[in-house]
């Protein structure tokens, strides 16, 4: 008899040269000679395993076929075999599925788990009388199968501040103190949402004052971290109100997320829409998250180039400024500290500043950098590239004398040759004071000029062109009542003699803004523990050449002493007694004897320096006194964060200052003032809004500048993040008395 070749369709998989299957819609089918022999759901793995078994039992194909045709173990195809063998084809569709399942913990006690849970029995509790492991009740609620008991607290409106802190302290036994929203807590626990910003109407809120300045935090871009950090994934607090709690936080003074500990959670929560701030450690862990991005140049490049285009301004102040290091985890160089006029070990932060004090961006030095090799590796650079097209190549082509923009610093760069590489190579002009002034100019040749200042002020001053180490300067002097002559010069050909003269006198804004944010802002703390390493083909100077350089100034210093006593003994010889003579000559010789053992050690110490490199790469110094640096991600995130603070700060500060004739004296105290003081907070869901009114301040004449700025800050139509409330402010106010300067 002829032999039937099986006919197969196309799309089949062969599992050997009789039998194939092939999937259609939701089914399987198997071929045996190109017959269909066999049929079962996709979904289906008791007719899946009978079907393997009665092929395998059949001998139509082997295990090993069955078992790479399907990417299956072979162990269960020989399993499902031997039960149909052992067992027929009941086994497969009469038993009950028990695979995956709990042996112990079976449904019954799953449910008796659930009423002991819902009566109020802790996880141990319930475990023991249900004669299972705790271990099973805590992945069961996990798993979901089983549902904690929550008791969910509703907090009664919370209008006045004692009614809040009863509701803050009601819930401080389950969550904590002020956790007032369990289930959003719940929901955000389980990675469903973050919190939802809801406020409430609240009377007499700490701090609420603070809320005067969100329209000037968010018109200098706060929020505008967003565009290079990327949100949380889960989690109660998202970023947005993290920026926003650091940033209240420290206009409110409040220094470090540590000194949050002594403050209202719940009163600060209410500023943000929520019932409560993140807890210290909490706070600090998402800071964490934000700093692993290292995004903080970036976003700081980003607020620079936005500020310095709204401001357009071509003067840019730039000065070090030494953040001192106490610790011993950390091996930093020494620099001179002038406040406090030391060398001390730390890192310096090389700012730049506009005119006003107002900050730019900042850099932070490696090991022992100067201001005049920070400029040109790093300041100058970054400045032109945030500066790229304020100046054509036609206008700078056309005009010779046309400068970019002018740096302006102090006498630390002081170095003729370098102000004319920067213009050579940069087209960046420069004015500073002149050191090593020798002469004096005629004082007829001093004329009077109105410079504007805070105030109008009559200077005398005299321009002169002059020369130094063969560059070609422009010298501008002050002469004051006292006789003193102040010299500036500048490789700025356009800019007139008064404005040279206010540029270099107002340098002290940046000196003010450094110390109001080391006092106000503290800005000088270590806000992140740790330390990297630096480039280890850094060249430094060498500490052993420096420590012999000293042991030989100190050297030189007692020999000259010597030699000064010396001189004495040879000239009370020559004009004093007769009788004292011997008694002179045996000093003098004791004194020579002791200066020529000095000038011997001398030259010993000169030869020694000698065979030593005056400067080492980092890698070539010894591992226990090697330079490395302190971390600075964190440090730079909040660092921007308060620049954004100070800012807004210095914007309600103006609009405030119209209204006062003493303002560099008295606007920034009452900036605080307003801070501090209390708010009542209205929401209405209905239009909208979300009405912030301030409480009274200490005079008629501030309540009287508040409703001044009010209106100007209701036209901007700030709306709070993450809701669509428009910010609407008012104040408590009362006719000044007419007698009050205002």
């Amino acid at each position: 008899m002829q032999q039937i070749l099986p006919i197969f369709p196309e799309d089949l998989k062969m599992v050997n040269y009789q039998v194939g299957f092939k999937q259609m819609d939701d089914f399987v089918h198997y071929f045996v000679n190109g017959m269909p022999v066999y049929c079962h759901e996709k979904s289906d793995k008791n007719g899946y395993r009978f079907v393997l078994a009665t092929l395998v039992n059949n001998k139509f194909c082997s295990i090993k076929e069955l078992s790479e045709a399907l990417g299956v173990q072979k162990k269960n195809v020989e399993r499902y075999a031997k039960s149909l063998r052992d067992h027929g084809m009941g086994y497969f569709f009469n038993r009950k599925e028990t695979r995956g399942q709990c042996h112990k913990f079976t449904p019954e006690k799953i449910e008796d788990a659930q009423k002991l849970l819902d009566s109020g029995y802790s996880q141990l509790a319930t475990a023991k009388a249900i004669s299972v492991s705790e271990s099973a009740i805590r992945y069961h609620l996990k798993a979901g199968t089983l549902k904690k008991k929550v008791d969910v607290f509703t907090p009664f409106p919370a209008t006045t501040p004692r009614e809040r802190d009863i509701a803050d302290f009601l819930v401080s036994d389950m969550i904590g103190v002020a956790a007032t929203r369990v289930e959003d807590r719940v929901f955000a626990a389980l990675g469903l949402q973050n919190a939802v910003i809801s406020f409430d109407s609240c009377e007499s809120v700490e701090y609420g004052g603070v809320l005067l300045l969100l329209p000037f935090l968010l018109a200098n871009g706060l929020l505008s971290y967003k565009k290079y950090y990327s949100q949380r994934l889960s989690g109660y607090y998202d970023f947005d109100s993290v920026i926003l709690t650091v940033a209240f936080m420290y206009l409110c003074r409040i220094k470090s997320v540590e000194q949050l500990k002594h403050h209202s959670p719940g009163e600060m929560g209410k500023l943000l829409g929520l019932d409560r701030i993140p807890e210290a450690r909490c706070l600090r862990g998402i800071i964490k998250e934000l700093s692993v991005q290292e995004r903080a140049s970036e976003w700081n490049a980003y607020l620079s180039e936005d500020w310095i285009n709204q401001e357009d301004t071509s003067i840019y102040y730039i000065d070090g400024h030494v953040q001192v290091y106490h610790g011993h985890l950390a091996n930093l160089g020494k620099k001179h500290v002038s406040r406090q006029k030391l060398c001390l070990p730390g890192m310096v932060e090389f700012w730049v500043n506009n005119a006003d004090g107002l900050p730019y961006f900042y850099v932070t030095g490696q090991v022992n950098e100067k201001l005049q090799e920070m400029i040109t590796t790093q300041l100058a650079p970054r400045l032109l590239e945030l500066t790229q097209g304020r100046v054509s190549q036609d206008e700078l082509d056309a005009d010779e004398s046309l400068p970019r923009f002018t740096i302006v610093f102090d006498r630390e760069a002081y170095s003729p040759p370098f102000f004319k590489h920067l213009w050579d190579c940069f087209r960046i002009a420069v004015i500073t004071y002149r050191k090593n002034v020798k002469d004096k100019w005629d004082e007829e040749d001093f004329s009077d000029y109105k410079v504007d200042t805070d105030v109008e002020t009559d200077m005398k001053l005299c321009e002169k062109q002059v020369e130094l180490s063969g560059v070609e300067l422009r010298e501008v002097r002050r002469l004051t009542d006292t006789g003193h002559q102040t010299s500036v010069i500048t490789t700025n050909l356009k800019m007139p003699t008064a404005l040279i003269a206010l540029y270099m006198f107002s340098r002290w804004s940046q000196e003010n803004f450094f110390r109001y944010m080391r006092q106000e802002y503290d800005i000088d703390r270590i806000v992140q523990y740790g330390v990297d390493e630096l480039d280890k083909t850094i060249m430094v100077v060498n500490r052993e050449y420096s420590n012999i350089s000293y042991n030989l100034k100190k050297l030189r210093e007692k020999k000259t002493r010597r030699q000064a006593k010396l001189y004495a003994l040879e000239t009370e010889n020559i004009e004093g007694k007769m009788e004292l003579t011997g008694k002179n000559l045996e000093k003098q010789i004791s004194f020579r004897q002791e200066i020529e053992s000095l000038e011997a050690e001398e030259q010993e110490i000169l030869v020694r320096r000698k065979q030593l490199p005056y400067r080492i790469s980092i890698g070539e110094m010894p591992e226990d006194t090697r330079y490395n640096k302190l971390k600075t991600e964190s440090k730079h995130l909040q660092n921007i964060i308060k620049i954004i603070c100070y800012r807004a700060e210095t914007a309600i500060a103006n609009l405030l200052a119209a209204n006062y004739r003493k303002s560099s004296n008295e606007i920034r105290a009452l900036v605080k003032s307003i801070i501090f003081a209390k708010a009542d907070l209205y929401p209405d869901y209905q239009t909208n809004t979300l009405t912030v009114r301030l409480n009274s301040l200490a005079t008629p004449r501030d309540n009287m500048a508040i409703r001044e700025i009010c209106q100007t800050l209701n036209d901007y139509e700030a709306v709070f993040p993450g809701t669509r409330l428009k910010l609407f402010f008012k104040n408590a106010t009362m006719t000044p008395a007419t007698d009050q300067e205002f």
